[in-house]
């Protein structure tokens, strides 16, 4: 005999939000999957950051049931993360699929990664990463779509037209405020460091 529905609910949503502290299978073609993350972390005093990492799909090497490694490209040179684990180790993880609702969550404790063996594999298009950040997995489940499927965010048509988004170089010269940076200059020095210094 079933359960009264608002039971069932609950025993499913329980099921569904269980956490695991290590990657079942799945888990692992959804990281193998995912050409994008959010790296969440804190320093000593707990003020917060979120940045972003990129590569193309299976970037982030799953090295054993609880150890990711997650490769240090170039980006915008303020290694917030970095100076983070060094005073904070524990991170959270956010990993996403191009066109799919759901997300996957990891929690963990961190460090830096600086293994020959391990850096030499996760070259890409020449370039070699000076370190890695490693993730001792201590947390693991999927996140709902409940979110993404509210933004619409992989339907192109919901998108705002480029025109009315306000460009990189304006935020960049309006954040700055200084005379000889112009939106026009921020634009090219962008895509100039986008088309030969992206890795």
């Amino acid at each position: 005999m079933l359960a009264p529905p608002h039971r069932r609910r609950r025993a499913y949503c329980h099921r569904v939000g269980q956490v695991l502290c290590a990657q079942p299978i799945a888990h692992r073609r959804f990281i193998a999957l995912s050409p994008l993350l959010f790296i969440a972390s804190a320093n000593g005093d707990g003020l917060c950051d979120v940045s972003p990492k990129g590569g193309a799909p299976g970037f982030v090497r799953v090295l054993s049931e609880q150890l990711l490694a997650i490769p240090e490209r170039a980006g915008n040179r303020r290694t917030d993360t970095m100076r983070n684990i060094l005073a904070n180790p524990h991170l959270g993880l956010l990993f996403v699929i191009p066109g799919m609702r759901e997300t996957l969550r990891i929690n963990g404790r961190a460090g830096i990664y600086r293994d020959p063996d391990l850096l030499e594999a996760m070259t890409y298009q020449g370039k070699q990463p000076r370190v890695a950040i490693g993730v001792e997995v201590q947390e693991v489940f999927l996140h709902c779509g409940r979110a993404l499927v509210r933004s619409h965010v992989w339907q192109q048509e919901t998108w705002p037209p480029a025109d009315e988004r306000p460009s990189a170089g304006e935020i960049f010269a309006d954040h700055m405020q200084l005379p000889d940076i112009t939106c026009e200059v921020v634009e090219e020095h962008l895509e100039e460091s986008y088309a030969k210094r992206l890795y």
